[in-house]
């Protein structure tokens, strides 16, 4: 098991100026935070720091900028609802490097906590550039990452830091290193994947990759639709990539010489248009109507992932099996959801789960807390499924 310096290794903190990098990426409206959960996410690093006597200064990047600094995209009114989230006061200091911030930054006294602006105000962050990494560290004596969400990314504040300052792993990307590593690094078997979505395209990698590390891959969705016309089935006006047919027979090769079952639908739910409460029907697989659209699996298709389930005693899941964000399109992915879920309550499965439809499908079920773990952080994780290295994971490792 690959180990990283976490909080546990960074030693006296008192007095000293800790940089911390967090995903305060939130969505807004009307200038207040409309989610704070990624905020909750980072509170417990944050609180820990600040009890040991750590002058905080937390980094994060909030939207896309483009240009330079854009009063938009300025993160003062996410320090209010940061210092709402943890019960503390978070000053706001409305520069990232320089003299400025420096001085604010060092008449901070020990134990108080303030957000720099905007990361990505500066063009360089996101290009890594050392000069402007160096002027970063000049703000700081030690370095805590605790967004992995942002870890794919090569940037200044996630991975170029680590290069001029002591690193560590806050607790939050402790946590979701550790799920991971049970999910896919050293996970208990037999290991199930559930891959759903729209494409194919757009999970190649991680496909690819799950075959060889997974003994069993339910593919769901719009993308099973794909591997069910490379196998010659009529899915008839259902979403299909049917040119990359070709890539779904190469998938389904290298899953059999890596004993990897397959698991593709038996049966589907089929409507002949896609909008909430559509006339439907209940299908075997071979018997779509020409005019109808796949926009759910069945419930023998059910029962066959559910069977796969109670045999793992690892589930990763990453898409739903069906659209499930209009009824009754969301029955397969929210009884799966809830039998996955059962299992794990009982102590039977570790269950990681990852990816903005996945949470969104699981919150629909109402089991994402009964989970053993559930990324948000989108792409990392993704890139972290398709076994891919990531830059601000790498710097962590002890």
């Amino acid at each position: 098991m690959t180990k990283f310096k976490t909080l546990d290794l960074i030693g006296d903190v008192k007095g000293k100026r800790v940089l911390v990098r967090v995903d305060l990426n939130v969505p807004m409206a009307d200038g207040k935070v409309t989610d704070a959960t990624r905020i909750e996410r980072v509170a417990p690093t944050i609180i820990e720091l600040s009890d040991k006597g750590a002058r905080v200064i937390l980094l994060a990047h909030f939207g896309r900028p483009k240009g330079g600094p854009d009063p938009q995209f300025s993160l003062e009114p996410i320090a209010r609802a940061t210092s709402d989230v943890i019960g503390r006061t978070v000053t706001f200091i409305p520069d990232t490097i320089g003299e400025k911030a420096q001085g604010a930054i060092f008449a901070m006294n020990p134990g108080d906590i303030a957000l720099l602006e905007n990361t990505r105000f500066d063009k360089r962050e996101e290009k890594n550039d050392p000069a402007f990494t160096e002027e970063l560290a000049k703000d700081g004596d030690v370095f805590v990452n605790d967004a992995f969400s942002a870890a794919h990314r090569a940037h200044s504040s996630t991975e170029g830091l680590a290069h001029f300052l002591p690193a560590f792993a806050g607790r939050t990307m402790q946590a979701e290193l550790e799920a991971l590593e049970k999910g896919l690094g050293s996970p208990v078997k037999p290991v199930v994947a559930i891959v759903g979505g729209a494409k194919v395209s757009t999970k190649i990698d991680l496909l690819m990759n799950l075959v060889k590390k997974v003994d069993a891959l339910v593919i769901g969705g719009g993308m099973a639709n794909t591997f069910l016309a490379a196998r010659g089935t009529d899915v008839g006006k259902s979403l299909c990539e049917h040119d990359l047919a070709d890539t779904a027979k190469q998938i389904m090769i290298e899953a059999a010489s890596s004993g990897c079952a397959i698991v593709l639908p038996v049966d589907g739910v089929v409507a002949k248009e896609f909008k909430a409460g559509a006339a439907n029907e209940t299908v075997a697989i071979d018997q779509v109507p020409a005019d109808g659209m796949i926009l759910d699996v069945g419930p023998k298709t059910v029962e066959a992932v559910n069977a796969w389930i109670d045999r793992a005693k690892t589930l990763v899941w990453n898409g739903p099996l069906g659209a499930f964000e209009i009824e009754p399109f969301d029955r397969a992915t929210v009884a799966a959801a809830k039998h996955a879920a059962k299992r794990t309550k009982a102590g039977e499965l570790v269950s990681v789960a990852g990816g903005g439809d996945t949470v969104a499908a699981l919150n629909h079920a109402e089991v994402a807390d009964d989970f053993t773990y559930i990324s948000t952080a989108g792409g990392a994780f993704l890139e972290w499924m398709e076994g891919k290295a990531l830059p601000g994971v790498e710097v962590l490792k002890a």
